[in-house]
């Protein structure tokens, strides 16, 4: 079995290669119109090169798995910008998608967590379809829409978790059915187990994304093992293995909180649940160390008996 694993938006490796450049809507608005397409323009450039630098950095790294910046385009979402970011950069939006394509690349998208489908405010729903359309429409940009995914988590319980998902049913199949096709669900660290979150997933046909530190920090009755099964399941007929994170503590009081990199010892009890379970999986690294991060913990294990490394971010076992 093959573990391929990734990072998060920014190659801290690379100089200057932030993807995640902004502008603020207040900055925006004391500008005049030329000033204003020219700031959008030069940004939304910047950060599509910056992504095409660091796509070429994991290429050469042996990196197959990455997350996108969400912040590619500045104020994309916004109602009162309002603008074309994808005829002007299309090229560029192409290139990537050539290059994902090309060298057999995964890639994701992770909206923030404002991008929810429980909210009792109908203007919520409504900004999370526009997050969600965003996204997605960056995909079809690049040609990717049909195999990568846009990873949400299930959101605020509101005080009652039985409403709130139901809230979430109703709300979630308002998106285009193409948008929730590619949407996959993740656990988080507070609110909904990898059950809760997995019961969702069965009900709506979407892949699950097991989160390791968030199930520690908040891990209902069953264990990793317990649940490896049908987390596979989900991803049975995507033609994709199943993605899972990976982060560990920051410290003992900052358990939720992500450390630079990886602790070993904290995730070999996940690693080898899944060399039990015997399939392959693809993990992302949510490091703050990001692709050093990544690269360190592969090259750790990589040392372990019965580990071998194959790539700069694959371990075979």
């Amino acid at each position: 079995m093959i573990l391929r694993f990734g990072y998060v938006s920014t190659a801290l490796s690379l100089w200057e290669a932030s993807p995640s450049r902004t502008l603020t809507f207040t900055n925006w608005k004391k500008q005049d119109q030329d000033s204003r397409k020219e700031k959008l323009y030069y940004i939304t450039e910047q950060n599509l090169k910056n992504t095409i630098r660091i796509l070429h950095y994991n290429i050469a790294h042996g990196i197959d798995v990455y997350r996108m910046s969400s912040s590619l385009v500045p104020l994309a979402t916004h109602p009162e910008v309002n603008w074309d970011y994808v005829t002007p950069f299309r090229d560029l939006f192409i290139e990537i998608g050539t290059l994902v394509q090309k060298y057999h690349l995964r890639v994701s998208f992770h909206p923030n967590q404002y991008t929810l489908f429980t909210s009792p405010q109908d203007h919520v729903t409504a900004n999370a379809i526009t997050d969600m359309t965003y996204h997605y429409e960056m995909f079809e940009a690049m040609g990717l829409h049909k195999d990568a995914n846009i990873n949400i988590h299930v959101g605020g319980a509101y005080g009652n978790k039985v409403e709130a998902i139901a809230r979430f049913n109703k709300n979630f199949v308002k998106l285009d059915k193409a948008i929730r096709s590619q949407t996959t669900l993740e656990n988080d660290d507070k609110t909904y187990t990898a059950e809760e979150t997995l019961q969702v997933c069965e009900q709506h046909g979407l892949a699950f994304v097991f989160d390791y530190h968030h199930h520690w920090a908040n891990p209902g009755d069953e264990t990793v093992e317990d649940l490896l099964s049908r987390i596979f399941d989900t991803w049975e007929g995507t033609g994709k293995p199943p993605k899972f994170h990976l982060s560990s503590p920051k410290s003992e009081k900052l358990i939720r909180a992500h450390a630079d990199y990886v602790d070993m010892e904290f995730a070999m009890a996940f690693i080898k649940a899944l060399k039990g379970y015997g399939r392959s999986a693809d993990i992302m690294i949510e490091a703050k160390a990001k692709d050093k991060a990544a690269l360190r913990l592969v090259e750790e294990l990589g040392k372990v008996r019965g580990f071998k490394r194959i790539n700069g971010g694959e371990i075979e076992m």
